[in-house]
């Protein structure tokens, strides 16, 4: 990050709103964010986002929007097909600030771009790109299947077994995926054996995030029932 967060933070804690351009969220160092004057925010469109939008605000303002908008680009017919690096190639021939650009995903003959600021409002506008007419659709704030709070019974706080239940898929697949580096806890990349908390963020590739709500109680089994609120 261009600025320390350390003093972003400061900013925000003297009662200003404070919001980055986007950023590379494995650049951010959550455990900072833990400030009880100051609330953050983190939106990068998709919920598995690489670079995202760091927005901080003193604790007394309640909310505050990410500033994060993601559009479906769709190229009309005619033309050789396009796939996503050619899009890119041709939004950078727009020379918008890269700052102001997030993820982009394929989708089915379209494509999805998070983008932000002045960069979001020039794609809003397009409607010719690379010589080919567009269609641009704004598709909100979040791109994707949205987040379902969902209870789930873990023997563990780790984040083998927390992922693994949380994102419905096996441990042993899930433990392929940190051996990958795909996971990431608080932007960190994730151990198997590491422990996750209320309040923290697991991400992985493919698969969403999980944010940590709450432990809801223990069983009498010594199992703990937990809450999680889970991106897809």
């Amino acid at each position: 990050m261009k600025q320390k967060l350390s003093t972003l933070i400061a900013q925000a804690r003297g009662g200003r709103v404070i919001r980055t351009p986007f950023v590379d969220g494995d650049d951010i160092d959550r455990r900072l964010l833990n400030d009880p004057e100051v609330r953050h925010k983190l939106a990068g469109g998709f919920p598995d986002a690489r670079r995202v939008v760091l927005t901080l605000h003193p604790e007394h303002i309640p909310e505050v929007d990410g500033g994060v908008t993601v559009y479906r680009v769709t190229p009309h017919e005619g033309g050789p097909a396009w796939d996503a690096q050619d899009f890119a190639v041709q939004l950078k021939r727009l020379g918008l600030d890269e700052d102001g650009l997030g993820d982009l995903r394929e989708d089915r003959g379209s494509f999805l771009i998070a983008a932000t600021g002045k960069a979001a409002q020039a794609i809003a506008d397009l409607t010719s790109l690379g010589g080919r007419d567009v269609d641009v659709e704004p598709v909100g704030e979040s791109a994707g299947k949205g987040s379902k709070l969902r209870e789930v019974v873990v023997p563990s706080m780790r984040v083998d077994v927390v992922g693994a239940k949380g994102f419905g898929v096996s441990r042993a697949y899930f433990q392929q995926g940190i051996d990958g580096g795909k996971v990431r806890l608080n932007g960190q990349p994730a151990r198997a054996s590491s422990e996750i908390r209320e309040g923290d963020s697991l991400a992985a590739d493919g698969l969403g995030r999980i944010d940590f709500k709450r432990v809801v109680n223990e069983t009498r089994r010594g199992n703990y029932k937990v809450e999680l609120d889970v991106h897809r």
